[in-house]
């Protein structure tokens, strides 16, 4: 856990990433005293955190009862990937057909460059950039409305999102994932942007459901590695 000089947005990111890896399981109570002395600050932003953390569906805020950590079911998390896969390939298609060539040389170059990342294991490095990646993406299509959607959905998914890079080899099938995408756009080809984009964020759903189980995060990886 983060500490000293902790922000709302570091101390969701913590929790959220304790929930999804199982370290807090569901129904556990998540006291807000217990919280402010961990993370060493007042209650008043471990309420602001934990009103973003039940908006993004890992917590449960019942009246006068506290929060406790949400039970978030395989169905779910398959409904909610499902709708973003559908959103980002519409963002692949529409950056294929209306991305500029600077945006388009920039995409490339970025992920090229990504490249070195990958061969060093640089799993936050890599994360950092991948949000970045996607992100161009979403501008690329030019619609802003098709963007809030998608930004808003990858927000909610962000948790299970980073934890697939915790999976042996991610880093290595993102990018080459990531590079089907990159070659359809330089193309102009909409439809092979979009089939990869979406191809991409279902094997995404796939490696993060693993941490949609209830135990925890060292029982899973040690799970994944024998198999």
């Amino acid at each position: 856990m983060v500490r000293s000089g902790t922000t709302v947005d570091q101390m969701v990111r913590a929790v959220a990433d304790r929930i999804v890896t199982g370290y807090l399981r569901p129904g556990e109570r998540l006291d807000e005293v217990s919280l402010a002395a961990r993370f060493e600050v007042s209650r008043t932003p471990v309420r602001e955190a934990l009103g973003h953390l039940s908006a993004m569906g890992l917590v449960e805020r019942r009246p006068n009862r506290g929060a406790i950590v949400a039970v978030v079911t395989q169905e779910h998390l398959a409904s909610m990937f499902e709708s973003m896969a559908e959103l980002e390939a519409i963002c692949a298609r529409f950056s294929a057909e209306r991305m500029t060539g600077g945006e388009r040389r920039a995409l490339e170059m970025e992920h090229q460059a990504s490249a070195r990342l990958v061969q060093l294991g640089a799993e936050e490095d890599y994360e950092y950039f991948n949000t970045e990646f996607h992100s161009r993406l979403y501008r690329g299509a030019h619609n802003a409305h098709i963007q809030d959607l998608t930004v808003t959905t990858r927000s909610r998914l962000a948790p299970f999102r980073r934890a697939q890079f915790m999976l042996p080899g991610r880093l290595a099938k993102s990018w080459q994932e990531h590079d089907l995408i990159v070659t359809a756009i330089m193309r102009g080809d909409g439809a092979a942007a979009g089939k990869a984009a979406r191809d991409h964020v279902s094997i995404v759903s796939e490696a993060s459901a693993v941490f949609a189980a209830v135990e925890p995060v060292t029982s899973v990886l040690s799970r994944s590695a024998r198999q």
